[in-house]
């Protein structure tokens, strides 16, 4: 095994996957970053506005993240184009993403422009839903770009220009700062517009984040092409390969907010330990999602070129790098729970405080378990995805979360009684089978190409 991983040719794959890896990594935190700017900016103003617009804005990126899945499979193609050598296929590729996406967006718009009577028929109180409404109304009109931002960073990555992504990111996260300080509080010349300069600020970013992509997309030779009639046939197979990936990631990301709504039925100080510990693992799980996305192309690239051993380096590659780093953050997590916690402005003398950074030290425990897990997980349908394998992995996505993760969650809260960690055992069970099946499928599909 050791001859294997110091042998030139997985050095060269471990290398190639780094380079795509490290730009992706530093683009999501640069977009978890615009959102924490949000948060301190609208946490000036008191929290009425913190909570209308941290719930306008965690309910517009989490389901345009979740719609943005239709359009990944613009990488899968175009990865196994150039693996393949075939790069003419690459313009028709990126056309018909961006088609699609924006048929996609038509409708999420008009999902978001109801968010108000949707927010009132479920319980939110009238006058928070109104605030919200507000917000997301004029955050809406970011949804087409936020699409086509999917098919562009989907084909850069595919094409290995992820500096490029890496850089509009922070740019975007420059931007958004600087306009949302001027927006919300008046400043530079610009209205004042209270919580609401906070949206116009993140749909500023997001629009002029797409055109200097576009821009740079221009000296990209693939992406130059000329003007012919859509094909309707790729639209069909983008489709195909990325409304189970939209489902993988809606089941994940509504299994961890109901994991939050339990925490609130625990009560204030669960919830509040919740959003903290999930803030943690969230940063900490960018790195092994930009691996994935990594593996995705490096894996499509040779499986495009007919070559799946070298796709299963490529996978080990990925794998070795993300579940490294989350074992390493695991350690972290293990050894200075309470430092952690302190991060976090949490005053130790405060009753309410230091119950809230005792639950979170016991959190950060279990969250250090399911880390390497989790990273695990996400390589693994990474992979999957670069052999264009996405429905069966969405069923044991669906089948580990809601089959078995979310019932484990639910008796462990609430009959066993163990309360928060019991919600976050769950969670951690139902990463953990999914991170076995998953890698199961990959190893054992991966293994048949190559011995075919």
């Amino acid at each position: 095994m050791l001859a294997y991983l110091l042998s030139p040719r997985f050095i060269t794959e471990l290398r190639a996957t780094s380079r795509l890896a490290g730009p992706l990594a530093l683009a999501q935190l640069a977009q978890i970053g615009m959102g924490l700017t949000d948060t301190v900016m609208l946490g000036a103003l008191g929290r009425d506005a913190l909570a209308a617009g941290g719930l306008g804005a965690g309910l517009f990126f989490t389901i345009v993240a979740v719609v943005q899945g239709l359009v990944m499979g613009v990488g899968i193609l175009v990865a196994h184009a150039r693996g393949a050598d075939q790069t003419h296929k690459i313009p028709p590729l990126l056309r018909s993403g961006f088609v699609l996406a924006t048929l996609a967006a038509l409708p999420l718009m008009i999902v978001l422009w109801n968010v108000e009577p949707v927010l009132v028929v479920i319980g939110e109180p009238a006058a928070l839903a109104h605030d919200v409404g507000r917000y997301v109304h004029i955050l809406l009109f970011a949804t087409p770009a936020s699409m086509w931002l999917a098919v562009q960073r989907s084909y850069l990555a595919a094409v290995g220009e992820t500096n490029l992504v890496m850089g509009m990111a922070v740019a975007a996260l420059v931007v958004n700062s600087v306009l949302n300080y001027g927006l919300i509080h008046g400043h530079f010349g610009l209205p004042q517009m209270g919580y609401l300069g906070s949206c116009t600020a993140s749909l500023v970013a997001i629009w002029g984040m797409i055109a200097a992509t576009a821009a740079g997309m221009r000296g990209t030779q693939t992406a130059r092409r000329e003007v012919t009639p859509i094909d309707w046939l790729v639209v069909r197979e983008l489709v195909a390969l990325g409304w189970p990936i939209a489902v993988t990631m809606g089941v994940e990301i509504i299994l961890f907010l109901v994991g939050a709504l339990m925490m609130g039925v625990l009560g204030a100080a669960s919830l509040a330990a919740h959003h903290v510990t999930i803030s943690i693992a969230s940063t900490t799980f960018m790195v092994p999602l930009a691996v994935a996305q990594a593996a995705n192309v490096r894996v499509g690239f040779h499986m495009g070129a007919g070559d799946p051993h070298m796709a299963r380096r490529a996978a080990t590659a990925a794998f070795l790098l993300g579940v490294g780093f989350m074992t390493i953050s695991a350690v972290v997590m293990l050894a200075a729970p309470y430092q952690i916690a302190l991060l976090f402005n949490l005053k130790p003398e405060n009753a309410a405080d230091a119950e809230v950074i005792a639950i979170v030290v016991r959190l950060l425990l279990i969250c250090a378990f399911f880390q390497v897990f989790d990273g695990a997980q996400t390589i693994a349908a990474g992979a999957l995805r670069g052999m264009k394998d996405t429905r069966v992995p969405a069923l044991l996505a669906g089948f580990s979360y809601w089959a078995i993760g979310f019932p484990v969650a639910w008796a462990l809260a609430f009959p066993l009684a163990w309360g928060p960690t019991g919600v976050w055992w769950g969670l951690a069970v139902g990463l953990a089978v999914a991170a076995v099946v998953l890698n199961l499928r990959f190893w054992r599909l991966s293994a048949r190409a190559a011995n075919a």
